[in-house]
């Protein structure tokens, strides 16, 4: 498995159906209505070409949601997504840049509970994807559909390919103007082959490739590739492909370094391939995924990292105007497993290719619990402000915490371009996790009943719901929701946008910690944990968790239980999580929420949850 992306909070399009601005006056200057600019496959001596509206069209292209307007000036032609949320808005930005959009249409996932052999699943995929495409099938900023990604597991699953066949045979014969796509992660086993039997009426195959992307034109054609490709993700080696060193964590490499490895797919995959109709780089933006920098193109500033200028003159054939710094390295004066409170020193190699000062931002950050999330968007780790005792453009002074674990120190370069260069490198603090918590005391004593959600006026919660979980973005909460409460004023209203995936959100004590930091609340006395719920149809499955933490965390619960799979009833009930027996002496997360999407948004409210 390489990503998951449609989970990704910040890849998600906004906007209303392109047919409904057109009544109500909203397009640009000179549009009247929705006018679908026709696309075709054209193969000829050289190879296969994309037509659009006559003209051959190579894609230059990234998928995220950073700046269409700085794609634009770097040469960059069109923008891929995961999924078809509210992609009314990015169809139109898109037509106004004059760039195209690949449109994704978000596929179940076995991880996720969806089942291909459950007909009523299937099914109501189909009818999601039939709206999609008759939503978005005449918008002149569409390129091509895109049927999935990454949902093939092994590829061997013959009920895959043809739910994913139905809905390409679907698209065409709803839209005469747009060819077909589906997105594999790698192309090992028999995917393409099975894609060449199962999937006549997918036109190309979309491959993600990072580590195997120098090798993947090769490989295509050694698989039995025979329909046109697009490489619709591609970069750095991923965390999944990198062994790990001697203390069980990933080395990333520089921006500079990343920079290289986009050249060498572009150079042996994409450029003067045959069958190569183009490519999206991923990603167009940052992301929280193993670590802050692992996959992003740009800064969450919006500054350009180096495989930017490497894109840009592939795009335009010629380099930027003002390159980003080349960071050449970041290095420790001393081992990068140390006693905790150790003072360290590093040092930073790098250069302006402007000539100009550059300034250096030192970040010292605890390090990601779970390296391969399979592309869901990670809540960030802390960050010690306080660690970084000296800093300069080139070097700083750190002081380790007294904690055991593994950090990060980051160096962020930035020019006076919007130039930007990034590395990291992992330090181990020595030490026994436990013995550390001990030595640090207990959790403070609640009084009992305790509550939650802090509803009496200027009551204050020690829980906060900060710990999104699966696909971020899809969450939406409203804290003090008018709707119906079960007491007072309000309630809390939960939705989960997607047709597919899993979310989930935490109540943590200190907000957005995740075990290492102190914290939580000693609540023994409690002999359970209440709560009143209600879904907004009836029937919505929902997990409910008390303590969710493991001890492979400094500051881990001491309890964990749930409820799991609760159908929510219409009407307002009462659960109870049953706490007798349970070590409460520290409850890092007092409540929890999860999840999973099965073919359509859900929405559910809570109210009253109390530790009695």
């Amino acid at each position: 498995m390489i990503t998951l992306r449609s989970v990704l909070p910040s890849y998600t399009v906004r906007g209303a159906f392109f047919g409904m601005l057109c009544l109500a006056g909203l397009l640009p200057a000179g549009t009247s209505k929705a006018q679908p600019v026709p696309v075709k496959i054209q193969a000829d001596a050289a190879g296969a070409h994309l037509q659009r509206s006559g003209t051959n069209l190579f894609i230059n292209g990234a998928g995220g949601d950073g700046s269409q307007t700085l794609l634009k000036e770097l040469g960059g032609n069109s923008i891929r997504t995961w999924g078809a949320e509210n992609a009314g808005k990015i169809l139109d930005d898109a037509h106004k840049l004059g760039i195209t959009v690949t449109l994704g249409i978000w596929l179940g996932h076995k991880e996720h509970g969806f089942d291909y052999s459950n007909a009523d699943q299937v099914a109501a995929q189909y009818e999601e994807a039939r709206k999609v495409i008759l939503k978005y099938k005449d918008h002149p900023a569409l390129l091509m559909w895109s049927i999935g990604n990454e949902e093939e597991g092994d590829g061997n699953n013959a009920a895959v390919w043809s739910a994913v066949n139905n809905i390409a045979a679907l698209a065409k014969k709803l839209d005469t103007n747009h060819p077909t796509m589906t997105v594999v992660a790698e192309i090992g086993a028999n995917k393409v082959k099975n894609i060449n039997r199962l999937c006549p009426d997918i036109d190309i195959i979309g491959i993600n490739s990072y580590g195997g992307g120098p090798t993947l034109a090769k490989r295509y054609v050694a698989a039995g590739g025979v329909k046109p490709y697009v490489v619709t993700e591609f970069g750095p080696a991923g965390v999944w492909e990198i062994a790990r060193n001697g203390f069980d964590t990933a080395e990333e490499l520089s921006s500079t370094a990343k920079a290289a490895a986009y050249l060498a797919t572009y150079s042996n995959s994409i450029q003067n391939q045959p069958l190569c109709l183009g490519s999206y780089a991923f990603a167009w933006g940052w992301k929280q995924e193993a670590t802050a920098t692992w996959f992003g193109l740009l800064l969450p500033d919006g500054s350009r990292l180096g495989a930017t200028d490497v894109l840009s003159k592939f795009w335009t054939g010629a380099p930027p105007k003002y390159l980003c710094p080349t960071l050449n390295s970041l290095k420790l004066a001393g081992a990068n497993e140390v006693d905790p409170g150790v003072a360290i020193h590093a040092d930073l190699d790098a250069v302006s290719p402007s000539g100009e000062a550059l300034k250096t931002t030192w970040i010292l950050q605890a390090d990601s619990q779970n390296l391969n999330s399979n592309g869901d968007t990670q809540a960030a780790p802390p960050t010690y402000p306080a660690a970084i005792t000296r800093s300069d453009a080139r070097s700083a002074d750190i002081k380790m915490p007294a904690t055991p674990g593994i950090y990060r120190l980051f160096a962020y370069l930035r020019d006076a371009h919007g130039g930007a260069a990034v590395a990291n490198v992992p330090i181990h603090v020595k030490g026994n996790m436990a013995a550390a918590v001990v030595a640090k005391g207990s959790a403070k004593k609640a009084k009992l009943p305790y509550a939650v959600l802090a509803k009496a006026e200027g009551a204050k919660a020690v829980y906060v719901p900060s710990g999104f979980m699966g696909n971020t973005g899809a969450i939406k909460v409203v804290a003090n929701s008018p709707e119906a409460p079960h007491s007072g004023k309000s309630c809390m209203q939960v939705r989960f946008d997607a047709n597919d995936g899993w979310g989930g959100v935490v109540w943590q004590d200190p907000a957005n910690d995740w075990g290492d930091l102190p914290g939580g609340l000693d609540l023994t006395g409690a002999s359970k944990l209440t709560f009143w719920a209600r879904g907004e149809k009836g029937g919505e499955k929902v997990t409910f968790i008390c303590g969710l933490l493991k001890s492979d965390k400094p500051y881990h619960d001491t309890a964990l239980t749930k409820l799991e799979d609760v159908s929510l009833a219409k009407e307002w009930t009462q659960y109870t999580i049953d706490l007798k027996g349970r070590d409460l002496s520290r409850i890092k997360t007092g409540f929890a929420w999860t999840l999973a999407s099965h073919g359509s948004p859900v929405m559910f409210y809570l109210d009253d949850i109390v530790f009695e």
